[in-house]
């Protein structure tokens, strides 16, 4: 209930975004949408969305809304064709393109002068800046912290969970999303994708065989499992990192909760509150439990 809830039925109103439009090196674009702290601030919290989410669901808006009363700016940022305009390039987003994620923070850095950064994640979108921190890169100095909300940490193991029947509801509309993104793709780029590629993509594996591995460089999905799952990287994060993976999260398997790599890292910090499902922790006044742990959490990094 509360994964449906917030998907579905949540509604955050009373919150500006402003929408700016960055071009990324290979020539694509991605739109970002920014709210402001009424108040002139040097912290900034960057928001990334789940799979076939957006910059307007209520999840990002709930946080957005909350961190922005509590003095930071938000750049929340919509995926590659998540927009409501589709990318220009056959490619698209995935779990693991963390180059995307640079160009933002780059981008950020350049035109501003924010002190502070936060990187804040949601299921697609958290496995995504996990991986940029664990990743052999040298982060900017303005990077303090992370939250990272529902992740699955193993992806192979979340596609394993989305795939059993009691998530069948879940999977058949990703599916049925991911469907009609690929027939756009097809207008676009008609010689690489064919009606029977189309006809394939019977459950979630058989699109990222058919299309995000193909498009994206890995053999086939498997491969892109193994080297996007953030989980490998997290060993090698270097700033405070907060990890909230509700128990009752039916998209995550035992692989998705790093217990032991958080037990025995100064760094990062694992909950797992009993309800919440997946990225929905719906709470009191329309705030979440994630949303206040999130403004907590930040609030304490120096």
């Amino acid at each position: 209930m509360s994964t449906i809830y917030s998907g579905l039925v949540r509604k955050v109103e009373g919150l500006e975004q402003i929408r700016e439009r960055i071009t990324l090196p290979d020539t694509d674009f991605l739109d970002l949408d920014w709210s402001y702290s009424k108040t002139p601030t040097h912290k900034l919290v960057i928001i990334i969305h789940g799979l076939e989410g957006s910059a307007q669901r209520a999840y990002i808006r709930g946080s957005a809304k909350l961190l922005s009363e509590a003095g930071f700016d938000i750049c929340a940022i919509n995926l590659r064709g998540c927009s409501g305009t589709p990318n220009k390039l056959y490619r698209s987003y995935h779990s693991g393109a963390t180059e995307d994620l640079e160009s933002v923070i780059n981008h950020v850095l350049e035109k501003n002068k924010y002190q502070k950064i936060f990187l804040h994640g949601f299921s697609l979108g958290g496995n995504l800046l996990l991986k940029y921190l664990g990743e052999k890169r040298e982060l900017p100095k303005e990077i303090k912290g992370a939250v990272a909300i529902s992740v699955p940490c193993q992806l192979g193991d979340s596609l394993h969970q989305l795939l059993r029947f009691e998530n069948s509801l879940y999977a058949e509309r990703f599916r049925g999303n991911l469907i009609d993104k690929l027939k756009l793709k097809q207008k676009l780029f008609p010689k690489l994708i064919s009606d029977s590629d189309i006809k394939m993509v019977r459950t979630l594996k058989d699109f990222d065989d058919i299309y995000t591995s193909k498009a994206h460089g890995f053999k086939d999905a498997m491969d892109y499992y193994t080297k996007c799952s953030s989980l490998q990287f997290l060993s090698s994060i270097k700033v405070p990192t907060l990890i909230i993976n509700a128990l009752n999260d039916s998209f995550l398997g035992k692989d998705c909760y790093p217990i032991e790599i958080a037990k025995h890292h100064k760094q990062v910090f694992l909950e797992r509150p009993k309800h919440g499902g997946h990225v929905g922790f719906h709470g009191a006044q329309n705030l979440t439990y994630a949303e206040r742990r999130t403004l907590e959490f930040i609030s304490q990094i120096e």
